[in-house]
Formats: C-alpha cells, sequence, structure tokens
C-alpha cells in the first residue's frame, strides 16, 4: 500500500480501527523516521502558517480534502484540511503532517499524524504549534462547536471598550472596578491565609443595560486572559466533556477570566451538576474567575444562585435611573450633527418620556428618531420627532412585556394543570 491508497483504505475500516490501521500503515512505509499521532483541536497548523510561524504545502502524491466555511461577507473562506497530506518546513526541518477525519460514534473525530527525521524535531514542533494555538495573550480565546480559536475581530471589539464610555451608577461602577483590581493584586494575601484565590462573578438584570459592555470594559482593564465560552454544546462528546474542556483550559493559563454570557441558556438540568462540580469541587480554580452574566436569574437553579463561593460577588444592572438616562442623551445629543440635536429645554422631557426604558431602547430611540427625521427629508426639528418616537417604543415594549406576562402565565397554568392530574 502507498500513500495514494492509505486514506480512502483507512475511510473503509470500521471507524474505530481507523487509528491503529493508519499508524500501523504509516510505520511501514516511513520505518526510518519518527511518527506522533494526536487529536487535540489544539494543533492548529493552518493558523500557525497563517501566522508565518511555518510554510506548508498540500502534498502532491495525494488528494488533499478540505472543508471551507464562509465566515461573512466581504471576509475570506476559511479552509480547515480533513483529509490530506501536507509538506511542512519549520525552522529548517522538513516535516510530513497528515491529516484524517471520520465519525466515531455520531461525532466528528479528527486526528493528525506527525512524520520527521528524529522524535526531538517532531515533539519541538507539535509542542511549538500547541503552544502558540492556546495562547491568550494579545488575543480572545473563544470555545465554541467544542473547539477553541482566537477572534480577531472580538479582540479588537474589547480593546476599544472602557468605563469611560459607559454609563451607570458611578458607585456600581467604581465598586466592579476595585474589585477585580483588588483580587488580580492580592494572590499573596489570600495564600496567606489560606483563603482559596479564585473568584465568581455574576452580573444581573434586564437585557440592554449595559452588562456585556461592562464585561468588556473589565477584560481591556485588566489585561489578564480571557476565555469567552459561546456553548458547551459540539457534534463530539457531551455537555460534560466541554465543561471539563474550558475549565482544564482556564487552570492552564492563570490568573485568567472565564466569561460565561447568558448563563442561564448554558446551564440546564442535564449539566448542572457537573457545572457545579468544576467550579467548586475538588479540583482547584486557583487564579481563576468565572465572570458570568444573566437577564433571567429565576431561570438559574439556587445552588448556582445563592450559594456562597461558587458566585460570591453579584451585581445588578436595573434599568437606568433619570441621571443615567440624563447623561445617555447628553451624550447621544453631543454625537450627533448641529441639524439633528434636540434643543436643551427638551432633554428634561425626553428623560421624563423614557421612564423604564433600557439603555438599549435609548439608543433605538436615537437611530429610529435620526431615521425618521431623514425620511421626512430633515424637515423640522428633533424634538418632536424624538418625543413621538418615544411614545412609539412605549406601546413596542408595553407590548412585547404583555406578550411574555401571557407565555409564562400560560406556562404556569399548563404546571398546575398538570400537577393537578397527578
Amino acid at each position: 500500500m502507498d500513500l495514494k491508497e492509505l486514506i480512502s483504505e483507512a475511510l473503509c475500516s470500521p471507524s474505530d480501527s481507523i487509528a491503529y490501521f493508519v499508524s500501523r500503515e504509516l510505520s511501514r512505509l516511513y520505518s526510518d523516521k519518527t511518527i506522533i499521532e494526536g487529536a487535540f483541536s489544539s494543533f492548529d497548523l493552518v493558523s500557525y502558517a497563517g501566522a508565518e510561524l511555518c510554510s506548508i504545502v498540500g502534498g502532491t502524491t495525494v488528494f488533499n480534502k478540505s472543508r471551507i466555511e464562509w465566515a461573512a461577507s466581504g471576509k475570506g473562506f476559511i479552509e480547515e484540511p480533513e483529509n490530506g497530506w501536507f509538506n511542512v518546513l519549520w525552522k529548517g526541518s522538513l516535516l510530513d503532517v497528515l491529516f484524517m477525519t471520520w465519525t466515531q460514534e455520531g461525532y466528528r473525530d479528527r486526528h493528525h499524524w506527525i512524520i520527521a527525521d528524529d522524535r526531538k524535531i517532531a515533539e519541538d514542533f507539535l509542542r511549538a504549534v500547541c503552544d502558540w494555538s492556546i495562547e491568550i495573550h494579545g488575543a480572545i480565546l473563544v470555545f465554541d462547536g467544542g473547539y477553541w480559536h482566537k477572534d480577531p475581530e472580538l479582540f479588537d471589539a474589547i480593546k476599544s471598550a472602557s468605563f469611560d464610555n459607559l454609563i451607570l451608577p458611578a458607585a456600581l461602577t467604581r465598586e466592579i472596578q476595585n474589585d477585580f483590581a483588588n483580587f488580580f493584586a492580592s494572590r499573596e494575601i489570600y495564600e496567606k491565609y489560606r483563603i482559596p484565590w479564585k473568584r465568581g462573578v455574576l452580573l444581573i438584570g434586564p437585557p440592554g443595560n449595559g452588562k456585556t459592555h461592562t464585561v468588556k470594559a473589565l477584560i481591556n482593564q485588566t489585561k489578564q486572559p480571557c476565555l469567552y465560552v459561546k456553548s458547551f454544546k459540539s457534534c463530539w462528546g457531551t455537555d460534560h466533556d466541554r465543561i471539563r474542556d474550558v475549565f482544564t483550559r482556564a487552570r492552564k493559563t492563570t490568573p485568567s477570566i472565564v466569561v460565561l454570557e447568558d448563563l442561564d441558556s448554558l446551564i440546564d438540568k442535564s449539566n448542572r451538576a457537573f457545572f457545579l462540580n468544576e467550579l467548586d469541587g475538588f479540583a482547584a480554580n486557583t487564579g481563576v474567575v468565572v465572570l458570568a452574566t444573566t437577564n433571567h436569574p429565576e431561570k438559574l437553579d439556587p445552588a448556582i444562585l445563592d450559594r456562597p463561593s461558587r458566585f460570591d460577588r453579584k451585581y445588578y444592572f436595573d434599568l437606568p435611573a433619570p441621571p443615567e438616562r440624563s447623561a445617555y442623551i447628553a451624550s447621544w445629543n453631543q454625537s450627533l450633527e448641529p441639524k439633528l440635536r434636540l434643543s436643551e429645554p427638551v432633554v428634561p422631557k425626553l428623560v421624563e418620556a423614557t421612564d423604564g426604558f433600557s439603555f438599549a431602547y435609548l439608543k433605538e430611540l436615537f437611530l429610529s428618531s435620526m431615521m425618521q427625521w431623514m425620511s421626512e427629508s430633515g424637515n423640522g426639528r428633533m424634538n418632536s420627532v424624538m418625543l413621538n418616537q418615544a411614545t412609539v417604543l412605549r406601546v413596542q415594549m408595553n407590548s412585547a412585556d404583555g406578550k411574555k406576562r401571557k407565555k409564562r402565565d400560560g406556562k404556569k397554568q399548563a404546571r398546575k394543570a398538570a400537577a393537578s392530574r397527578l
């Protein structure tokens, strides 16, 4: 058997014997070389080569199959090798890398084999690629679909976030900033008094009131490595496997901040116990800060929400009070073109008219008012346009709230009816 036949023959084998088959045949074909096999996502050879840390070309002796993913409009495609042979030039050494992907027990399984002249070269290359792939400084490491990847766009968005352009009650802003600064500066004190140097922080409140911006501002301000979790779901393994992956990775990079946005959507009855064990079990999460947010604290189990030492800091982001609404409106008003600005006497009226609005609704008020003003060819003042638009948005907001209440009441009645039949 030669290389041309190896991949197709291997993929015709039972899934639980493919790796053995490939390793055996490679050992036969390259008896004078070192072969290292692995199956972990941190071996991101394509990105490593994209950073110009090595050179790779597809081997011409076999057919190379890659999966193309579309990132977004106006951007290049992302090409990920699935089955193929690659020639690699790294630090003056020539190596070969074989990628193979197959389905095992319903999950996508991806393996790689590194072939080098001696074991030291193979191990040094593997270590260099993996170390670079999991390096967090100067990047944000995102966990999604069971894999880690660096997100340059998210990193750029975080670099521009600060507490200077975030309107919150001064006491809340000051307390959050001091809490994180003191924690990361106090490792020696924690260890002196034998207190676990770890932290769980939960930001609670309705959507659109600054929780996400606060998370970004904290990451930017603390300059600590950040691991951002989008989902524990993947096409392979279970939620338990993915939760373990996240916390294992966090413990390898300390201090670090693990961000769990919309915690109530990430954790459910099926994975709650395992999550709690990783969060506050036998494993020491030294130097790990778990920073989570939730719009719906009522959906969280009391074991998560109320038990001390899990989320020992809770910060509440309420709807903006008049001082915050006034500051937000003034900030927006100042940024507008002169023709679009509100007159000073109207600002207090708008503050009163937006009682109960979140920051997200206030932003929508300005954007929709500007669109309305432009659709009217710029006739009239923004004063009347924005006051009228505030009334429109309030009707929409009340309608949405009414539908939510109706849905909740329906669920309650269904549960009562089910209980009465028992």
